[in-house]
């Protein structure tokens, strides 16, 4: 994405799109990160073909995921948070460390593929000279920096959650080597510039610097909260459901509660649970359409789904047996079935039922952040591809109850470049978060949702 800043200009163009999906390896399921450099080369290259004056690049991605980097060699394709070796990691982390320990430690709901658990059950780190989330491999790959950037470093659970540092001694209590952890750094810090084969590749010596390197980091930026006790949902594959604090919670209901405490930018806490989002609708969907041998009308199956009339079954969208990828619709009506409800039997009404138990999940997680946080929660701000889908805005202020704003999309682009925009003084010397969401809110519309009575 291009990022025009200035003179009352925020605008975003499209350069290149490419999939980005697991691969199935002989020792489990892997990104194919081989092609996803090359595509983002590439897309560099274009960018700079139609804007000569780039001023900087700046990388997010999503979390938890790493690779191994052993002189200037990334040592294989990185491992997919899906993968099913996370669970043999689970039980060895928490023999050292049991779960109420390290949520007072890294604030982290819990989550099976948190990098730590990755790390418990990786054969290959001992021969690393250090490992790098997506984000900094595509970095260190672009400039040769080794470097942690901060709100992504925090998924990984071997960041303190109050100082914001590595937790060194929880590392060498779980066994990791400590040359793994590379320096951190903070969103606005310059990481270098392009290097070798990338700086010929691409066409010039560009900045790299560093932006809320994870992808929600980044798309908080750009939430333009409307009131003080907004809530937002980031919402693509998962919906990341939360407030933005300024201190870590850490206390029993909010480990009962599974939130989760990640670093945001300029030190804020993104005090959030992960619900499953948009993944349902899309894994329904990929099996639709191997089974009819052509794609699916999304938005007129949408339409459809919203004049399905009557009451639709609900199901738990955050229930494990669906997390990994395969045959959706069977899945999740073999979860309502023992529910004991009726399984829908058309697909607009299948859909309906994703949709709805989507926000469902959604307006519960809004409720117990506020409760959590003591907030009086009053709007809900939906950003990311999600404030695309009319149907799933509607109804979670339907099963809210509180009016949804929902918009930007790109939120995550956003959030990226006005990060380094800001890095680069265009704001003034002391532009806060504020004044970047501000921004957005000048340059935005979002449209507006009232709950039904």
């Amino acid at each position: 994405m291009l990022g025009y800043v200035g003179d009352g200009t925020l605008r975003l163009e499209q350069v290149s799109r490419f999939p980005n999906g697991p691969v199935e390896g002989p020792d489990g399921l892997h990104w194919d990160f081989t092609a996803l450099y090359r595509h983002i080369v590439d897309g560099l290259a274009e960018a700079l073909r139609r804007e000569p004056g780039i001023a900087s690049i700046g990388i997010d991605s999503w979390a938890v995921d790493y690779g191994l980097v052993h002189g200037d060699e990334v040592l294989g394709e990185p491992f997919h948070y899906r993968d099913e070796r996370t669970a043999r990691g689970v039980d060895a982390v928490h023999q050292a460390a049991p779960f109420a320990e390290l949520y007072r430690r890294n604030g982290l709901q819990f989550l099976p593929f948190n990098t730590l658990y990755q790390y418990a059950v990786e054969e290959r780190l001992t021969d690393a000279d250090v490992a790098l989330l997506i984000p900094d491999l595509v970095a260190f790959l672009l400039t040769g920096a080794r470097a942690a950037e901060r709100t992504n470093a925090s998924t990984t659970g071997l960041v303190d959650v109050r100082t914001g540092e590595w937790d060194r001694e929880l590392a060498a209590r779980l066994g990791l080597p400590a040359s793994v952890l590379p320096p951190l750094v903070d969103p606005g810090d310059t990481l270098g510039t392009l290097r070798g084969e990338a700086r010929e590749r691409i066409g010039a010596a560009l900045e790299v610097v560093a932006v809320g390197s994870h992808d929600t980091a980044s798309a908080v930026v750009a939430v333009p909260l409307s009131t003080p006790d907004a809530a937002y949902i980031s919402c693509g594959t998962w919906g990341l459901v939360g407030v933005e604090l300024d201190a870590p919670v850490v206390s029993d209901g909010a480990r009962a509660a599974n939130f989760t405490n990640e670093g945001g930018v300029d030190g804020r806490v993104r005090f959030l649970h992960n619900v499953t989002g948009l993944w349902l609708l899309s894994e329904a969907v990929r099996t639709w359409e191997a089974e009819d041998g052509a794609s699916l009308d999304l938005p007129a199956l949408l339409a459809d789904a919203a004049d399905v009339t009557g009451g639709v079954p609900l199901f738990d969208a955050n229930d494990a047996r669906l997390a990994a990828p395969g045959d959706m619709p069977a899945r999740i009506a073999a979860v309502i079935a023992e529910s004991g409800a009726e399984v829908p039997s058309t697909r607009a009404a299948f859909a309906r039922t994703i949709v709805e138990s989507i926000a469902q999940a959604f307006a519960d997680a809004v409720a117990t952040a506020g409760r959590l946080t003591g907030r009086d929660v009053d709007v809900i701000h939906v950003v990311g591809g999600g404030a695309l889908n009319r149907l799933l805005c509607q109804a979670t202020a339907d099963r809210s109850g509180l009016p949804v704003l929902a918009g930007p999309v790109e939120a995550t682009a956003l959030g990226n470049v006005l990060v380094q925009a800001r890095a680069h003084g265009w704001f003034g010397p002391d532009a806060t978060l504020e004044d970047l969401r501000r921004v957005v809110a000048e340059s935005t519309a979002p449209e507006r949702y009232e709950p039904h009575a």
